[in-house]
């Protein structure tokens, strides 16, 4: 079973950090990584440039529109995420809590569907 992980958190919050506290975040973040590659569970992990790089596109009214960030009424930006192959959602789950970004983020468990339709 496929699942992944986003980590999230408020928009500005990365940017703010102080470096050190930053880089103790990024090491424990890469130590949760590793964990998940002895496990054999990890499939792919990255982490996402902040949201002033990124671009939305979505349809309004019928025409499309085309928005760069940042982008003031996100709540949460994803920051990055650990897609994972589990034996079952409780074994998803339990990685989920292990992963040291709840500490000053959000982490979001979702599975992945076999089709658009589930």
């Amino acid at each position: 079973m496929s699942f992944m992980l986003l980590m999230m958190e408020a928009p500005g919050k990365r940017q703010a950090r102080p470096l050190e506290e930053g880089q103790k975040a990024y090491e424990r973040m890469m130590a949760f990584q590793k964990t998940l590659q002895d496990k054999g569970v990890l499939v792919a992990g990255e982490a996402l440039k902040p949201d002033d790089n990124a671009i939305r596109i979505e349809s309004i009214n019928g025409r499309r529109t085309v928005s760069d960030g940042p982008f003031a009424e996100s709540k949460e930006i994803i920051g990055g995420f650990f897609l994972l192959n589990c034996k079952s959602r409780e074994d998803a789950l339990e990685y989920a809590h292990m992963c040291p970004m709840s500490d000053w983020g959000i982490v979001e468990l979702r599975e992945i569907a076999n089709s658009c339709f589930e």
